[in-house]
């Protein structure tokens, strides 16, 4: 059928439609750094949790302001093992990220790849440092190439359009309220397919008990 038949039959239930909202660039390369390896070579998907974890920025826009979201996930169940929000997109966030995500882990992150793009977040010296300190091993893909980081741009557009185009943020506060609640029902309670069908939180802890009898 027609655009317009869909148009009038959608505006006689009620429907509307989620249009993507303002782009803006997060990723900025740093010309005199060298990155490390790309390790993971668009292969998003390890055989068990702690092997594989890809971390990205994203921008919102809130009110008549902007924020900046990190998030780090283990790809061996897709779990958000930490995430931060500011009102800028320097090192600290990726840093508040990573942080909490090792807290989650109990600090158990040696030999843990950590793969992201080239920003320049994440090519500061301190991730540099945090991640040596940890014994995670750093993984970057190419500049200007979304399959190298095609997973953690895939959960960005999942956030967006399940929670964050839906619902309007006037402030900081609103938006890390929202973040939080959705954040732990994609944790907890929405099913993921790389995860078996269930939540990536199930996917562990059923994992953890086949361990455990093994």
């Amino acid at each position: 059928m027609s655009h317009n038949t869909v148009a009038v039959r959608m505006a006689a239930l009620g429907i509307a439609g989620i249009s993507p909202r303002t782009f803006k660039t997060t990723t900025v390369t740093d010309p005199v750094v060298t990155y490390p390896e790309d390790l993971v070579n668009r292969r998003f998907s390890p055989e068990g949790i702690d092997e594989l974890r890809t971390s990205d920025l994203t921008y919102l826009r809130i009110g008549d302001g902007e924020a900046y979201l990190c998030a780090v996930r283990d790809e061996g169940s897709s779990r958000v093992l930490g995430y931060a929000l500011a009102d800028h997109m320097r090192t600290e966030i990726v840093l508040d990220a990573l942080n909490q995500a090792t807290a989650t882990r109990f600090g158990n992150c040696a030999g843990t790849i950590f793969h992201a793009d080239r920003g320049n977040q994440f090519s500061d010296r301190r991730v540099e440092e945090f991640c040596t300190r940890f014994g995670i091993v750093r993984s970057m893909g190419a500049t200007g190439s979304c399959y190298d980081h095609a997973s953690a741009e895939s959960f960005w557009s999942i956030f967006k359009h399940e929670y964050f185009y839906r619902h309007a943020f006037s402030t900081m506060d609103e938006l890390r309220a929202g973040i939080d609640d959705y954040i732990n029902f994609y944790n907890h309670q929405r099913r993921c397919g790389k995860a078996g069908n269930v939540s990536p939180v199930r996917y562990e802890l059923a994992l953890a008990r086949l361990n455990q009898a093994a």
